[in-house]
């Protein structure tokens, strides 16, 4: 598929379309003993922490730039979308802001705590079955209500908000002085991954661009072996959060130009991340939060030794009675 990717001259123009609506978040240095027994001695960890981002994630970097583009009836009628949090999340932010309404689908399994926010931010909540369910039923909302279905993932306006999240780490980790040889950053679809491999590429060709998802979860790397968009039958992980049933034609032929490597890792892995970001960095992350530094702890310990790795913090809503059996190694399903 031949696509048209984002320059940075437009990604730059587009954050600042944005405004405050979205925040530039913290980059730091980790510094500490434990991620230095995690990682290797000799590698140097540097955060872009996105769960201060407001509604707790990426997400409305993405949504926002495609609501901007809505004409006045457009958002009079409202919008809506599928999502197990995040995203969901992100409408109702995004449709408040703007004067808006938002309904949302998510599956049963969503946390309550997320189904909480969304309401909280004005958004209508229907619960369904499962994300295929939750596709069906949110393109049934679009004919019957006349609502513009904004994607979770897919699309040109979707990776040029997403792209900001590279364009900013590359430009506050210059700012320090310094320089990344690699970026981590974990896929639900792929609209994060491949803005930001968009931006790190255009603004620093020599940093390598790695992308992780769960084992339970892997359609971006299925799609990467089979050379086009796969599904998968059901999202299998703690990490709901990057559960998307299938990658779509325009994020996954950016991802297929920008990301050097798509690597798995498994929960057991994500939750000792997860302990390891707590006890180091002070974070309370959600599961897909930690999954970047779940890859640099595991299948890319080796490849990324001695060198400067970025990880991209992606989100950290979770509610503490979850994020506390996470932390005590609690069974998958919880």
């Amino acid at each position: 598929m031949t696509i048209r990717v984002p320059d940075l001259a437009e990604i730059r123009a587009n954050r600042a379309r944005l405004g405050d609506a979205v925040i530039t978040t913290p980059v730091r240095r980790l510094v500490d003993d434990a991620v230095s027994l995690a990682v290797g001695d000799d590698t140097t960890v540097w955060l872009k922490e996105e769960l201060f981002q407001r509604t707790g994630s990426f997400k409305p970097r993405g949504a926002l730039s495609v609501m901007l583009r809505l004409d006045a009836a457009a958002l009079a009628r409202g919008v809506t979308g599928v999502s197990a949090g995040n995203h969901a999340i992100s409408l109702g932010y995004c449709a408040r802001r703007l004067g808006s309404t938002a309904t949302v689908v998510m599956p049963k399994s969503a946390n309550p705590f997320r189904v909480q926010v969304c309401r909280e931010y004005g958004a209508t909540v229907e619960l369904v079955d499962d994300v295929h369910a939750a596709f069906a039923r949110v393109h049934e909302i679009e004919q019957a209500e006349g609502r513009t279905f904004v994607h979770p993932f897919e699309g040109p306006l979707t990776a040029l908000g997403t792209a900001a999240v590279g364009m900013e780490f590359i430009e506050q980790v210059h700012a320090e002085g310094a320089t990344l040889d690699a970026v981590i950053v974990a896929a639900g679809g792929g609209g994060l991954t491949g803005g930001v491999a968009c931006a790190v590429k255009q603004m620093s060709p020599g940093t390598a661009v790695f992308v992780v998802e769960p084992e339970g979860a892997d359609s971006l790397r299925r799609s990467f072996d089979a050379g086009s968009p796969q599904a998968i039958d059901a999202v299998r992980t703690i990490a709901d959060s990057l559960g998307a049933p299938r990658c779509e034609p325009y994020s996954f032929a950016l991802n297929r130009r920008f990301v050097d490597d798509v690597v798995l890792v498994n929960d057991e892995t994500i939750r000792a991340a997860m302990r390891l970001l707590f006890r180091s960095a002070k974070l309370v992350v959600e599961p897909a939060g930690a999954a970047a530094l779940a890859a640099l702890m595991m299948p890319l310990r080796r490849t990324l030794a001695g060198r400067s790795v970025g990880l991209v913090v992606c989100g950290g809503n979770i509610d503490h009675a979850t994020f506390c059996r996470h932390l005590g190694g609690a069974d998958q399903g919880s």
